[in-house]
């Protein structure tokens, strides 16, 4: 049986990207039951991202790993499962992020179409 489900309540790990900081906050706060409402960092102000609860925040020094996971989220992927096993395979450098994104980016038939085409003709 997956974890999030048997156990609780779990909060939700949000990430505030400038001030490289994860705040929980529990569902009751709004953090899940609607989702157009923003949540906003304690620190800034600014607008905060939701991780998912598999999310573990890379020391705030770490300014590479935070670039890492802010690419990650921007192209879609973040830490959210069942907590049975896990968001899968995330790449572990800044380096890797291009390469992960391209590989694991769903493409429409159409976009594939026109990947072919352009191999074909270069």
């Amino acid at each position: 049986m997956c974890r999030y489900a048997e156990y609780g309540p779990y909060k939700n790990h949000f990430a505030c990207f400038d001030c490289r900081k994860v705040f929980r906050r529990a569902a009751e706060e709004g953090a899940t039951a609607s989702p157009e409402r923003v949540i906003v960092c304690p620190d800034c102000r600014g607008p905060m991202r939701d991780m998912g609860l598999d999310f573990k925040a890379p020391p705030r020094s770490d300014v590479k790993q935070w670039q890492k996971v802010a690419l990650l989220y921007r192209a879609g992927f973040t830490y959210h499962s069942c907590g049975c096993c896990g968001p899968g395979f995330r790449p572990s450098k800044l380096a890797d992020v291009d390469a992960f994104v391209e590989e694991n980016t769903p493409i429409s038939e159409a976009e594939r179409l026109l990947k072919q085409f352009e191999q074909r003709r270069g």
